[in-house]
């Protein structure tokens, strides 16, 4: 069968065309696509995680511990988690990823149900729930992403279990045990099938939050623009004397009538000044 290095190399070439038709045909961010593009690269080397080398399995854990976490930061943030929260869950997440499931996985056969087309499209599906942005094309882009990485990996193997001698073909034993969709054991058959389901329902009801820009983002050029048409419809516009827009109330005319009249003359009264400067 192909060696780690070999499927983590063959999973990134193909992630990366993935990506480039994601921004030059589907016209998706190129965020997006460089997202879609890496799990795709990533999922390359899922399979091996019930490996019997202790190393491959040991970094892809590590690996998939310190992305989980990255993903589900968009859905922490719409449930109303502070940053604070938001990390405070991250580090348990990381830990029960990094070596909850490898305690779990130490009881896995090597080459069960982990090689099966189920467990591509559980892939799929996680990668669905975890890149919580709605539902979207660069959602859908992601998950499919995902899928075809895992694929990747099923088909080299069955590529690798073919052996040419000369003009002859040979078909090793693990010929068949990768592209399969029951294994030989009912528990894990069973154990694969109801995960898939119950990811299914999940995935078919999540609607996800809706994608919008964080406060922090940057503005678009055009954002800041200034509208111009207002500004024309506005300079249209005939200026009106203050005069004419603000009217008067008719009490204060009235005051100001009143006391513009001419007031008669009074005559001078007795004892005061005036009266004893004309005498």
């Amino acid at each position: 069968m192909a060696g780690f290095h070999t499927h983590i190399t063959v999973s990134t070439v193909v992630g990366a065309a993935y990506a480039f038709v994601g921004v030059n045909v589907l016209n998706l961010p190129l965020s997006t696509c460089a997202i879609g593009g890496g799990l795709c690269s990533i999922a390359g080397i899922m399979p091996d995680l019930d490996s019997d080398h202790a190393i491959p399995a040991r970094e892809t854990l590590s690996f998939l511990a310190a992305v989980a976490p990255m993903l589900l930061f968009y859905r922490f943030h719409y449930e109303g988690l502070a940053t604070e929260n938001i990390l405070l869950f991250g580090a348990p997440l990381y830990l029960l990823i990094r070596f909850g499931c490898g305690q779990m996985l130490r009881v896995s056969v090597h080459r069960g149900m982990f090689h099966s087309l189920p467990a591509a499209a559980i892939a799929g599906l996680i990668a669905y729930c975890l890149c919580d942005t709605g539902v979207s094309t660069g959602r859908n882009f992601k998950a499919v992403g995902a899928t075809i990485g895992y694929l990747v990996h099923l088909l080299l193997d069955e590529i690798w279990a073919v052996e040419f001698s000369g003009v002859h073909l040979r078909l090793k034993k693990s010929f068949g045990t990768a592209m399969k969709f029951f294994g030989n054991s009912p528990q894990a058959n069973s154990g694969t099938w109801a995960l898939l389901a119950g990811l299914s329902f999940f995935a078919a009801h999540d609607q996800g939050h809706p994608e919008i820009a964080a406060p922090f983002m940057r503005a678009n050029p055009g954002q800041l623009e200034p509208n111009r048409a207002a500004i024309r419809n506005l300079s249209d516009e005939p200026i009106r004397p203050a005069s004419a827009s603000i009217p008067s109330p008719p009490l204060m005319n009235t005051r100001i009538q009143m006391n513009t009249r001419q007031q008669p003359a009074q005559p001078p009264r007795h004892g005061s000044r005036t009266d004893a400067h004309w005498r």
